[in-house]
């Protein structure tokens, strides 16, 4: 690896300035020379050791899962403490090599009214000052016992940004509300969720160049490394004696799970701890007593001490990882530490690990339980899902695009133009009384504005991502495809039938590279300074693999069902719309119309309606009426005053007559109406904060006039609708685009 490729050191705290923040080698008290520290980091396999941040042990309610642990695990067993244990050898000495596998989760403490779950934190939690503060808005997993079940986090609509000024307060575990997909108690309980449930992240196992990132990642490392020593000494590679490998439940409360199976285990002369890790690594070895520990171990032990006084006493090896941004949801851990900790561990418990180290994989986390979809419905949102979790930020729209052009049938694809900035449109019926149904293809996000010569980069926010619940996530650099239509570079009015046939056609670019939006570690104030993210790089390594100011920047993604007909994901703003426009084409049959009609996909939209202004430039002069296929945003959330843009999820699509930028006249609205009553489309009308697409075709003469479903968290990468609402959406498409003006 040339030097423009090395790793940065790592990443600097936010509280430093530019100095890197470096992990200190305390090899005096370690006891690990440097050739076998510097072999063991090389060993580390970054993807085994980031398994272990997929198992959902919550603090308390370890035996919901330890017993399906250990049974995947081979040699492995659980106890009634939940506990993961293996054995190894026999005689003595005895000793026992921990971790704590549990972490900090959230509790259901009620269940409201309308269906929403408010929670408590379980035990002291996390010690970081965003850790409730980071569930905002982000998707969830809760716990019940015959599995988990989707959710997110409540969170104030993007939209409503003026009604929620005065909220400058950093967010506790009081103020948020999880929704689950249901509208009362009863539909919460036929979920299967209860009270007292715990509630964890729904996350994906994340590595980045060198580093493994994610919830208490340091503490699973710790497990990783001890279920590696432990198929390592099973392998005959341990010195003589008994050595107990234990993952211990609820460290949350003190280490109870470790403490229950010492006193219980008989007389143990050794006790070997990874522990959970902290921003300043602790490692001694070859003390006695809880001295033995440094000063955070022996606070954490000591409701352990009567138990170590009466199996012994022994040497007590204590090893708590120095970690970025302890506690935080996306805490870092590197390579070199979990190299480190292997080596550490290794010596402490008479473990041979010279030669290639086999990492052990944790189980697969148990699949998300699903409800019980109609089969139109679970039709919209496979559709729906293959949108949302492509990523298309202003500008960078390609494989949305691409995914239109691929899912037209086969008249409109023949017919599809794409103009030189990335506009997809379609044409049909006879030319006259011009109508445009649009909905957009780009969603929020960030892009690169500039890169530290540590690796640090600075963004510039697209459109009105809220900022505050992007803080501290998992983070992802795009790489385009060459040469994809550009907003910067085009003007929208020249078509070229070359950027369908590469849309189509080009091959997909490399893949993203991971990082993490970066958290502060202190925090009086609920918003965050302006983003920055951090990739494992620094500056040269990222010029080497083609960063460059102007990139797309997002977060990872998942469109999951929740409850029996909702669904959440990032970006339902628009590719919801996007969907309901092309099951509306799907059906259509062009000899049908009456009039023209233009099916339209926009790029640009957030931040701008510069793929709406070239079409308008196009269009505008020809067209009757634009209807905005758009979110409806409503206040129906318990965040959000009902006073006005009330629409409740399932109650049918919205005709969001009147919006920041704009009204609908009266004849328009009673056109729709008209049209969804001939159909049977039950309608929604309302008023809501924000603007469209067909803003730009009200300054040739036509109305804009907004086909919407309503959608909860409006901005935020937990956005909610009801799929019911969207098919019924499609329907009211198809039903005014064949209606005639009579």
């Amino acid at each position: 690896m040339t030097a423009s490729r090395e790793r940065a050191a790592w990443a600097p705290h936010p509280r430093r300035g530019a100095a890197p923040f470096v992990f200190g080698l305390l090899l005096s008290s370690i006891g690990i020379g440097i050739p076998g520290l510097l072999e063991a980091q090389s060993r580390v396999d970054l993807e085994a050791a980031a398994s272990w941040l997929g198992p959902d042990v919550a603090t308390g309610y370890e035996t919901r899962l330890t017993g399906r642990l250990a049974d995947a695990m081979p040699g492995w067993s659980s106890d009634h403490w939940g506990n993961v244990v293996r054995t190894v050898g026999s005689g003595s000495p005895r000793r026992v090599v921990a971790c704590a596998l549990d972490r900090p989760a959230l509790s259901a403490s009620q269940i409201t009214d309308d269906g929403y779950l408010r929670v408590h934190r379980i035990g002291r939690g996390s010690t970081h000052p965003l850790w409730d503060q980071a569930f905002e808005a982000q998707q969830v997993r809760v716990l019940t016992p015959s599995g988990p079940v989707t959710g997110v986090v409540a969170r104030s609509n993007g939209h409503f940004a003026a009604q929620h000024r005065d909220e400058t307060d950093v967010v506790g575990a009081d103020d948020l509300w999880v929704d689950v997909g249901a509208s009362s108690p009863t539909e919460v309980r036929a979920l299967g969720i209860g009270l007292l449930d715990p509630i964890v992240r729904h996350l994906p196992v994340w590595t980045l160049e060198g580093a493994v990132a994610g919830p208490e990642a340091g503490r699973r490392a710790g497990c990783a490394v001890v279920a590696t020593l432990a198929a390592i000494a099973d392998g005959g590679a341990a010195s003589a004696g008994e050595t107990h490998f234990v993952m211990s439940a609820q460290e949350g409360f003190g280490w109870v799970g470790l403490s229950s199976y010492i006193a219980r285990g008989g007389a143990f002369d050794e006790l070997t701890v990874l522990a959970p890790g902290r921003d300043q690594r602790a490692a001694v070895m070859s003390m006695t007593g809880l001295e033995g520990a440094g000063p955070s171990g022996a606070t954490a032990l000591r409701g352990l001490l009567p138990v170590l006084e009466a199996s012994g006493g022994g040497p007590i090896h204590w090893y708590a990882p120095q970690v970025r941004s302890p506690g935080a949801h996306m805490e870092l851990v590197s390579s070199d530490e979990i190299g480190r900790m292997l080596s550490w561990a290794a010596e402490a418990s008479g473990v041979d690990v010279d030669g290639d180290v086999r990492w052990v994989r944790a189980p697969p986390r148990a699949e998300l339980r699903r409800g019980h979809f109609d089969p139109s419905v679970a039709n919209m949102g496979g559709v729906l899902t293959d949108l949302v979790e492509r990523y298309g930020v202003p500008g960078h729209e390609w494989s949305v695009r691409r995914y239109v052009l691929e899912s037209l049938p086969d008249w409109a694809r023949e017919r599809a133009v794409v103009d030189d900035i990335g506009n997809i449109w379609v044409a049909a019926g006879p030319d006259r009384d011009t109508t445009v149904f649009m909905a957009h293809m780009d969603e929020v996000g960030y892009e690169v504005e500039s890169i530290s010569p540590d690796g640090i980069v600075s963004l510039d926010r697209l459109g009105g991502a809220v900022s505050s619940a992007w803080e501290g996530q998992t983070a992802l650099l795009h790489f385009d495809p060459v040469g994809a239509p550009s907003t910067r570079s085009g003007s929208g009015t020249d078509t070229d039938p070359s950027w369908k046939r590469g849309s189509l056609t080009a091959a997909a670019p490399r893949a993203p590279l991971r990082g993490v939006f970066l958290t502060r570690d202190q925090a009086d104030q609920k918003s965050p300074p302006p983003e920055r993210a951090w990739f494992g790089l620094d500056r040269a390594g990222l010029e080497a693999v083609g960063v460059r100011p102007g990139m797309a920047v997002t977060s990872h993604k998942v469109g999951l069902r929740m409850g029996n007909s909702r669904f959440v994901a990032r970006a339902l703003d628009d590719r919801a719309g996007t969907a309901a426009l092309l099951m509306a084409i799907r059906r259509l049959d062009p000899n049908a119309l009456q009039s023209k009609v233009i099916f339209a996909w926009s790029v640009h939209e957030e931040g701008g309606l510069l793929g709406a202004g070239a079409m308008a430039l196009r269009f505008g002069k020809s067209t009757r009426r634009i209807y905005s296929v758009d979110t409806f945003v409503s206040s129906d959330t318990p965040l959000e005053s009902p006073h006005f843009a009330y629409a409740p999820l399932g109650a049918g699509p919205v005709l969001r007559a009147t919006e920041n930028s704009g009204v609908s006249p009266d004849r328009e609205r009673a056109r729709v109406l008209a049209a969804a009553e001939d159909a049977g489309i039950p309608l929604q009308m309302g008023l809501t904060q924000g603007g469209t697409d067909g803003t730009r075709f009200t300054f040739w003469g036509a109305p804009n006039q907004g086909l919407s479903w309503p959608g909860r968290y409006s901005h935020s990468p937990g956005e909610v609708l009801d799929l019911r609402d969207l098919v019924r959406l499609s329907d009211l498409i198809l039903a005014v685009a064949i209606r005639g003006e009579g």
